[in-house]
């Protein structure tokens, strides 16, 4: 039924179709520059464009680094794990944790064994390179790939949710847990507008169904990346 509705809605998204940022000129505001707009308004600010996957592999997006305290022991995935737990789990040498307690907000599982969940790129490396990050150096896919500028750039799951989205955009793939549908279609478009990544037109379509239906009232808060 969805895609029966994006077909419908294929001419709408050109009429909609906002004119391109380009990253220079969203890059020019400031670091600091925040917006907060509603889920409809942020849609229209992704710029259009079709993607191209030609060149990608995953290693040219380093991960994990030292993660936000170099001094800590802990990489980003585990610094991730530590900032998203509902229990603190215990920490020993080398930053290695055992226990804990997560809450996978994709399926709503609980977890107690960090080594089952995943920390999922809200826009997947693949889909980040198809929607611009392929003119970026190395030093600025490193930044997005450890990206814990905020919240919503990643975020701890469990390990088959984060497999069963593999790089699979909202068109493609949407958690399973209804009730993380408006969190997720929002948590998307903030990536895609901080980083001013593109959509392709069946992407778009899709923000636009969700922005247009069941997540009108939803509130997209974002912050453009250094």
């Amino acid at each position: 039924m969805i895609k029966n509705m994006l077909r419908g809605l294929a001419a709408l998204s050109v009429a909609l179709t906002p004119l391109a940022l380009p990253q220079a000129a969203l890059a020019a505001q400031g670091p600091t520059a925040a917006e907060v707009l509603t889920l409809a308004a942020a849609v229209k600010q992704i710029p259009i464009a079709d993607e191209s996957r030609e060149g990608y592999t995953r290693d040219q997006f380093r991960h994990w680094n030292t993660g936000l305290d170099p001094a800590d022991g802990c990489n980003t995935r585990a610094e991730v794990l530590l900032d998203e737990a509902v229990e603190s789990p215990t920490v020993s040498a080398g930053c290695k944790l055992a226990d804990g307690r997560w809450i996978s907000y994709y399926d709503g599982q609980e977890v107690t064994d960090p080594g089952k969940l995943d920390i999922d790129h809200m826009v997947p490396l693949a889909e980040a390179w198809d929607s611009g990050a392929s003119t970026w150096d190395a030093e600025r896919r490193e930044a997005y790939a450890n990206d814990q500028g905020v919240a919503t750039s990643l975020v701890a799951v469990s390990a088959r949710s984060n497999r069963q989205k593999a790089d699979q955009d909202p068109r493609e793939w949407m958690p399973p847990a209804p009730e993380a549908t408006c969190r997720y279609v929002s948590e998307w478009v903030a990536t895609k507008l901080r980083w001013g990544l593109s959509a392709d037109l069946g992407e778009a379509d899709a923000l636009v169904l969700y922005a247009e239906g069941p997540c009108e009232d939803e509130i997209v808060h974002y912050t453009l990346a250094p």
